[in-house]
């Protein structure tokens, strides 16, 4: 150990409730969590940032999906009129499309495909 670090360590070591081989714990110690991380970083390294690159790319993919949805949803209120009162047959087929509508959306769940052939997460 060099004169300087020893003269240091020494200065340190005269403070009321502190002794070298607490401050040698102490310093240890955070080298070998330092050194850890170290290792951590390299062992795991690559797969989280692969991780964080998928994630990245769902995050993305749901805001564009979000968007097609709003604006779908925004179109169709603004084309499409509403159903008159005392229309049962248009709501019976309202009711019809819709239940169309949301079977198509479980089964291409349930098999793991997409309407543009991309595989669906179970």
């Amino acid at each position: 150990m060099s004169r300087d670090l020893s003269e240091r360590l020494a200065a340190l070591a005269r403070k009321p409730g502190v002794t070298m081989s607490s401050i040698m714990a102490e310093a240890l110690d955070a080298w070998l969590v330092r050194k850890g991380a170290d290792d951590l970083q390299l062992r795991f390294g690559a797969r989280l940032d692969r991780i964080s690159g998928a994630l990245a790319r769902v995050e993305r993919n749901s805001q564009i999906e979000i968007e097609i949805l709003a604006l779908l949803v925004r179109y169709l209120l603004a084309s499409v009129p509403p159903v008159a009162d005392g229309d049962d047959v248009g709501r019976a087929q309202g009711r019809e499309r819709f239940e169309w509508f949301t079977m198509r959306v479980a089964e291409a769940l349930r098999e793991g495909r997409g309407s543009f052939g991309i595989e669906v997460g179970q």
